[in-house]
């Protein structure tokens, strides 16, 4: 990086913003930046809208593969803000080395919520009440009664209690769940009770009947899901995850629905996409979906309305939303 990103503060406002959305298409975004249209295109190839040098604000394309989302970056020698419109970073984070001193990560915190949380509901209640299997008969013209448990009286443990978290247990709420534990890197207490720290989690495994991991993928919490965690979950519980593959240790996963010993219900998986033939395809008692927690229609009128708040901010020089995390900084911000 030849310049820090903090050093010209009057230059920023009247410089280029990079959309994922057509700027004509988000009503209320405020006058000043040249706003320029890029999202990669369907195949990657797209060419840039304007030299990245002078893009002071780049919001990441949405549903892209990796190469095509970071790519920008090592030429945006003037970026002061990446604003993604997703709830998790790591991937963006790995790549923040090419950028200068001083640029803001943002994510998408109040775009996926409710999304999210619908689909670990809906993946819960689907695994727990064997969909998969009445679809399976009904292609085979088959009618096939069973009983299953229901989530009523049912004890469930969510691993990462942040805004989705939260959004979650709102939404477990009306269903008559026995109980409701909460877990996160930190302790601290809410309105619906406490918060556990991430210390206290294998004494609260044993007593859950559905795990929700709806944690951010950190160093802390890569590989969290292990043959330990697993081992201390009951027998016949269900581990949902809708929060990043990496969080949980395939193999050793694989090793318990195996067994048949607990089921599991996979909105994101490592590696992912979940290649043909993988093993995990085919495991007794899971279920998967692809990476679908996000796009919704609930996605963009909530996407638009980030944007338009961020740009506002950013134009009146003031605090930004959503900063998690501050290049050369000793922490995250």
């Amino acid at each position: 990086m030849t310049a820090d990103a903090t050093a010209d503060p009057t230059a920023d406002v009247t410089a280029d913003v990079w959309l994922p959305i057509p700027p004509d298409e988000i009503e209320g975004l405020p006058q000043g930046p040249n706003y320029l249209f890029w999202d990669g295109g369907d195949d990657g190839t797209q060419p840039y809208p304007g030299d990245p040098a002078d893009c002071v604000l780049y919001v990441v394309p949405y549903m892209k593969r990796w190469p095509v989302k970071v790519n920008p970056l090592e030429h945006m020698r003037n970026v002061r803000v990446v604003q993604t419109l997703t709830a998790g970073v790591d991937d963006v984070l790995a790549r923040l080395s090419a950028v200068a001193p001083g640029v803001q990560l943002c994510n998408a915190r109040g775009v996926h919520e409710a999304s999210t949380a619908e689909l670990a509901l809906t993946l819960t209640l689907a695994s727990l009440r064997g969909i998969p299997d009445f679809v399976r008969a009904q292609q085979q013209e088959h009618w096939q009664g069973d009983f299953r448990p229901a989530l009523a009286d049912r004890s469930v443990l969510i691993v990462g209690y942040g805004a989705i978290g939260a959004a979650i247990e709102d939404r477990l709420v009306p269903f008559e769940v026995a109980r409701v534990a909460r877990v996160a890197r930190s302790e601290r207490t809410t309105a619906r009770g406490p918060v556990h720290p991430l210390t206290e989690l294998s004494a609260l495994l044993p007593q859950a009947d559905v795990v929700i991991l709806s944690t951010p993928l950190t160093e802390q919490t890569k590989g969290l899901v292990n043959a330990d965690f697993l081992a201390r979950m009951k027998d016949g519980a269900l581990l949902v995850n809708v929060s990043r593959g990496g969080v949980v240790d395939t193999k050793a996963l694989l090793t318990e629905l195996d067994g048949g010993r607990i089921t599991a219900a996979l909105d994101v998986t490592d590696p992912e996409p979940l290649p043909p033939g993988h093993p995990l395809w085919r495991a007794p008692g899971v279920l998967i979906s692809p990476h679908v927690g996000g796009p919704t229609s609930a996605f963009l009128p909530r996407a638009k309305r980030l944007l338009v708040d961020q740009l506002g901010r950013f134009v009146n020089r003031e605090p930004l939303r959503n900063v998690v995390f501050t290049t050369g900084a000793t922490g995250d911000a």
